[in-house]
């Protein structure tokens, strides 16, 4: 109808947001703890292949690449991904209120709804561009210096198919924890003790009964990993359960981001603003 804002406009709009967060945000102070979590293992594995290289350490093969998916899984999924969604979608409207700074985006001519969508894809573009290239750089020194100890080719062995599945794995976690954590921001006054009870749930989720498995981000994630780190001694008391299926997972990660994120939006569109109260 005439008169009505169409779809060129809404993209325009969430366009400029995106923009605008991207360049407050992406180099700033406040992004330092995320490019030191997403740069750990590039560091750890650099010295590793460094010492290997001058002959202070030894390369065992296979048993690199489980170290790197036990890195994976144990470190990155686990702690680095997730205080980083932490420190990046919480802060993209719960930061702007301790500023006192968010009514300027509310008195502006824009729906919220597109407001919540563009700061959740400059959210995205940051910590996903951070980590895939963190875990992606990674995965790549640990092939290639496997490659090397094994005398071949770096193309030789399956280093693309796994590195192409560990970014992508790394992409659907910054999602669903980017989406968790943006409604959590903007529903809770104190997020964080909230964002502990997520951390500890996603720690303890190998030893929860099945159906409670399923409801937590990592039991999809860890099912997407293109190589499965040994059971430990410690997980004596771990419930078994077949993994979903990627057809399953992904679809299923998804579906959740995108209910956290229509939530948030909803949210938002009632929100107002009280500086004193915070």
């Amino acid at each position: 109808m005439k008169g009505r804002p169409g779809w060129n406009l809404w993209l325009a709009q969430i366009a400029a947001i995106l923009r605008l967060e991207l360049k407050r945000n992406f180099l700033t102070r406040r992004a330092i703890p995320v490019y030191l979590l997403a740069a750990a293992p590039v560091v750890l594995f650099g010295v590793h292949a460094l010492m290997a290289w001058q002959g202070w350490t030894r390369c065992r093969g296979r048993n690199e690449e489980i170290v790197y998916a036990g890195m994976f899984q144990l470190y990155y999924l686990r702690l680095g991904v997730f205080f980083g969604c932490v420190s990046v979608f919480m802060n993209l409207f719960r930061g702007e209120v301790l500023e006192k700074s968010l009514h300027y985006y509310l008195l502006a001519p824009v729906r919220r709804e597109l407001l919540a969508m563009g700061k959740y894809l400059a959210g995205l573009v940051m910590a996903g561009a951070l980590f895939c290239l963190g875990a992606s750089f990674s995965h790549t020194i640990v092939s290639a210096h496997v490659a090397s100890a094994r005398n071949q080719e770096l193309l030789a062995g399956p280093w693309l198919a796994h590195l192409g599945a560990y970014a992508g794995v790394t992409a659907l976690a910054v999602i669903g924890y980017g989406a968790v954590f943006l409604f959590m921001g903007v529903s809770l006054r104190n997020p964080l003790v909230p964002a502990f009870g997520v951390l500890i749930w996603e720690s303890i989720n190998v030893f929860l009964p099945p159906l409670l498995k399923r409801i937590s981000v990592i039991f999809y994630l860890e099912s997407l990993c293109p190589v499965q780190i040994p059971a430990s001694r410690g997980r004596v008391f771990a419930m078994a359960i077949d993994p979903p299926a990627a057809w399953l997972a992904v679809p299923g990660l998804l579906c959740l981001a995108l209910a956290a994120v229509a939530v948030a939006a909803l949210r938002i569109r009632r929100m107002e603003i009280s500086y004193g109260t915070e």
